[in-house]
């Protein structure tokens, strides 16, 4: 599976973003996928998943402000941010894994795919 993160760039504390992740070499719908970020000097972080049934999972500190999705037919997985925040700001990357369970969607070491980064920056 390749993965091609987009949609990164500059905003303002309160503004909205949207991320995608073009994936290629399976269907979106076929395995789990999901959103991590990563703030320098900090470890990467778990932001949201979805799963092939199309349930959905968010850390806690994106609830209720961030969604993921996903288009089947561009094959494509999107991160909606809403009200960003400046602690927001990172590098995020859209990871896939075929065969990952329930209990380990958080753990980004059991990721089998990985994207690039996407940097985005909330200014306060």
């Amino acid at each position: 599976v390749q993965l091609q993160a987009s949609g990164g760039g500059l905003v303002q504390t309160g503004d909205s973003l949207r991320l995608s992740c073009a994936a290629s070499g399976r269907t979106v719908s076929s395995v789990t996928m999901g959103w991590f970020r990563q703030a320098p000097g900090k470890d990467r972080e778990f932001v949201a998943s979805i799963r092939r049934n199309g349930y959905t999972y968010y850390g806690d500190s994106v609830k209720g402000r961030f969604t993921v999705s996903r288009d089947n037919a561009k094959n494509t997985m999107y991160l909606q941010m809403n009200s960003l925040k400046p602690e927001d700001t990172a590098a995020y990357y859209c990871a896939a894994d075929p065969s990952i369970i329930l209990t380990s969607m958080r753990f980004p070491h059991l990721y089998a795919y990985w994207g690039q980064g996407t940097l985005v920056t909330v200014s306060s």
